[in-house]
């Protein structure tokens, strides 16, 4: 048998030293160990960007190995970029959402995960940590689509002291009888009831959409989006385009208002020169920029009140009407990036939010950081609200939602009958 070199040990045990040495080494680099997940916003404020940043440096310092690259780009060049990469292998993991129909095409073409088995795991635990109405506002033909961020709801702002001077009392309306009575009321007072942007076309569609809701209900729009009883020609959305004829047809905007465009609409408001304005949940601060002093209405002179129900109609008026918007996560995105989403979506990192006015949270609970009383009135009324419908333009898609932009311009100043403006409405929706 042949004897060993006793000589020869040491340097195998100090080669094999080395070579675990040098393969630990390399495990622990950071360009190898290191994943980034990478996320694409539209945020403009270059406040709330810091906040999304130190919130993502908390996460990052919680677990080692992983960077969060924050990307923000301006609206247009975000919606411009995103269809691009995400046909490629350069997609965000993560990408701000409004769901709805470009979500939903998204989806179809295999762009996003669906994130249905994963919210609904260990008894839907994902799922319940979310207001109800900001999960189904994420949620199309059945599955989960985005993890949802915020909520925006609209709702009826109103100048205290012009009501008082005509005799209107804002917290006594509840139906749509009340509202044109109110109309009324401050026509007489020679005041202008509401503030109209019919230039941009867009806000005097939440009064059909609105109408309609508060008519048909959840199941009038979930007829028409699924094809069925007419779709948008059903009678709840004839109805509504009837009210809101008889409405323009009571002349409630200021003299002009089909040309008036939307930073002049919040104008009129802050400057008391109209009384009302049907408007987003954070509009007091929009009415106080706009306003010709800078500072428009304070806050205690604000009132605020939901869409009226009507009468015969098939809802409560606890339904609400606006956005949601969600991170969608793509096709290839890094494991880590749902766990990153769930934390930067729950109500630790959502209260934070919260607290700086940025967002009415879809976290349950994180609500309890709104200090803002009105934004804490509309947050409420989303918390308790049975169905959330999406602005028709998101919901819809971008086609549709022209439409009805258009056609209800054309029903509130009387150049259209109700009975067409439903046609042309679903003629639209069958066509895209």
């Amino acid at each position: 048998m042949t004897q060993s070199n006793p000589a020869r040990y040491p340097r195998r045990i100090l080669a094999r030293c080395l070579l675990a040495a040098g393969l630990a080494t390399a495990l622990a680099s950071p360009s190898l160990a290191e994943t980034t997940v990478r996320l694409m916003h539209v945020e403009a404020n270059p406040n709330y960007a810091k906040i999304w940043r130190d919130l993502a440096d908390q996460y990052q310092a919680a677990h080692p190995g992983i960077t969060i690259d924050l990307q923000f780009l301006e609206n247009e060049a975000f919606k411009a970029k995103l269809p691009t990469l995400l046909q490629s292998d350069d997609a965000p993991d993560l990408f701000y959402s409004w769901s709805g129909g470009v979500l939903k095409a998204q989806a179809e073409a295999g762009a996003v995960q669906d994130l249905t088995a994963a919210m609904q795991a260990d008894g839907g635990a994902w799922a319940k940590s979310y207001i109800p109405a900001s999960v189904a506002g994420v949620t199309i033909d059945g599955k989960t689509l985005c993890v949802p961020l915020k909520m925006s709801v609209i709702g009826f702002f109103y100048n205290k002291a012009l009501f008082a001077k005509a005799g209107v009392d804002g917290d006594a309306i509840k139906t749509w009888d009340d509202f044109t009575a109110a109309v009324e009321k401050l026509k007489a007072a020679g005041i202008v009831p509401i503030a109209g942007g019919g230039g941009d076309k867009w806000p005097l569609h939440f009064y059909w959409s609105y109408l309609a809701l508060r008519l048909g209900g959840e199941a009038a729009f979930t007829s028409a989006k699924a094809g069925e009883n007419g779709g948008f020609s059903a009678p709840p959305f004839v109805e509504a385009s009837t009210r809101l004829r008889d409405l323009g047809a009571m002349e409630p905007f200021q003299p002009g208002y089909l040309g008036t465009r939307w930073q002049d609409t919040l104008a009129l408001f802050g400057d008391g020169r109209a009384a009302m304005l049907l408007s987003f949940d954070d509009s007091a601060g929009r009415q106080s920029a706009a306003a010709a002093d800078g500072k428009g209405i304070p806050r205690e002179e604000i009132g605020t009140f939901r869409f009226p129900t009507v009468a015969g109609g098939a809802s409560e008026g606890t339904e609400t009407f606006g956005g949601v918007n969600c991170w969608a996560v793509s096709r290839n995105a890094k494991p880590e990036a749902l766990d990153f989403v769930r934390w930067f979506t729950g109500p630790e990192a959502e209260r934070t939010m919260a607290e700086a006015g940025m967002l009415i949270p879809a976290a349950a609970g994180a609500d309890a950081g709104l200090k803002d009383p009105i934004v804490k009135g509309f947050a409420a009324d989303l918390a308790a609200s049975p169905y959330h419908q999406l602005f028709l333009d998101q919901d819809l898609g971008p086609s549709v939602g022209r439409v009805v932009n258009d056609v209800t311009v054309e029903i509130v100043s009387g150049q259209m009958e109700p009975e067409a403006a439903g046609q042309e409405i679903q003629d639209a929706f069958e066509l895209q």
